[in-house]
């Protein structure tokens, strides 16, 4: 059996970000975050600053869409959530100048337990038909 083409792999991504609901497009932000949380902070562990680098600057770019998309007149958690997504970013940022794994954990430790709960939140959502 072969494997789909590469084309036709980043067809069926754009299909499936295009045709995904809100609440599963925010599911797909925080997993892809947190995979670029794992392979920054192994990247680091194994002294590769520049996949880390790659890795890193793609995680900040996922947080600040998270931040930008927040609504605080509809929800009234977006502030505290605001709050952490800027921690996470300055850790990010100073993770990434300083080549620290560490802090790198710590924001995927912070994160996954969010990315949890909307995926949660999206499965409850779908099931309820809302």
């Amino acid at each position: 059996m072969t494997s789909a083409s590469p084309a036709m792999r980043e067809r069926y991504l754009a299909d499936s970000i295009a045709t995904a609901s809100p609440a599963k497009l925010l599911v797909m932000l925080y997993d892809r975050l947190v995979l670029d949380l794992t392979r920054g902070e192994q990247a680091l562990l194994d002294g590769d600053r520049e996949d880390a680098r790659t890795n890193l600057l793609h995680a900040q770019d996922i947080v600040l869409e998270l931040q930008t998309s927040l609504k605080p007149d509809v929800w009234d958690g977006a502030a505290d959530l605001a709050a952490i997504y800027a921690f996470v970013m300055t850790e990010l940022v100073t993770a990434n100048v300083k080549g620290d794994p560490v802090k790198v954990r710590q924001c995927r430790e912070l994160m996954e337990p969010l990315r949890d709960t909307w995926r949660e939140a999206a499965l409850a959502t779908a099931s309820t038909g809302s």
